[in-house]
């Protein structure tokens, strides 16, 4: 098994980006590519040479620096095959339920279509980490541009099933703005309600809140919890599908 390190960082604002390492082999990949300079400049700290970008969808806010890190590094891209056209610099596409590896890094992509219709979450089962770019929110999941709530709902019910101790990555910090939403339609969740503490404070102390492990998420995130009878009665739905609780909650969030 390789001794892997993760390291995450801001980009663009609230954007995040992750660099994975494997200290054995030195492979380190990218998770995303959202902006150069902030990747350029975590690489120099630690010491690492990009070999690998693994793309999660199509937006400009995570391939933007594709085709310049692979001119600096000549890395190899690897992403979504369903949005192989748009995604800049692609050297080989997976789709949900591949498995492969990089440099002793074990990677398993899970569909997860509903923000884009090919996005795709990345998931080391030997770091217990999973990036789940803007499929998943701490709190929340991503908006639908593409996809359908019915779509959405089974991408999360597939990251859902990964193990407790999976620690979420996200594409970006929204995490304050979620635990409002959150709380305003499941105001009962004591767990919620010491988490949207936690998340208050590390943001006044400019700290990021992520990552986060799925287990607290389980029990926090309303999202994720569309099938949950306790968050169902909370949403006036006791007797409706899941996939309409998790719409009527998505909907509420848009507004925020």
């Amino acid at each position: 098994m390789a001794e892997i390190e993760i390291r995450q960082f801001v980009c663009r604002g609230d954007n995040f980006g992750v660099l994975v390492h494997a200290k054995d082999s030195g492979t380190t990949i990218a998770i995303d590519a959202p902006e150069e300079a902030p990747i350029l400049a975590e690489l120099t700290k630690a010491g690492w040479n990009l070999t690998h970008i693994l793309t999660t969808h199509h937006h400009g806010d995570h391939v933007a620096a594709n085709e310049a890190l692979k001119a600096r590094f000549g890395v190899e891209i690897i992403g979504p095959k369903k949005e192989r056209a748009k995604i800049p610099g692609i050297d080989r596409s997976v789709s949900g339920g591949d498995t492969f590896e990089l440099g002793g890094i074990r990677v398993e992509a899970i569909d997860t279509p509903g923000h884009t219709l090919g996005e795709i979450s990345y998931y080391l089962p030997d770091a217990k980490a999973v990036f789940a770019a803007d499929a998943l929110f701490s709190l929340g999941c991503g908006r639908l541009f593409e996809g359908d709530a019915a779509m959405m709902w089974e991408s999360l019910k597939r990251l859902r099933a990964l193990p407790d101790e999976t620690m979420l990555y996200c594409g970006h910090e929204y995490t304050a703005t979620n635990a409002r939403c959150a709380t305003d339609v499941d105001p009962d969740n004591s767990a919620l309600q010491e988490r949207a503490r936690e998340v208050a404070a590390l943001r006044a102390d400019g700290k990021p809140t992520l990552p986060v492990s799925l287990g607290r998420e389980k029990k926090t995130n309303p999202f994720l919890r569309a099938d949950d009878p306790a968050l169902m009665q909370a949403m006036g739905m006791a007797d409706a599908e899941p996939a309409d609780v998790f719409a009527a909650i998505r909907k509420k969030r848009d507004q925020y």
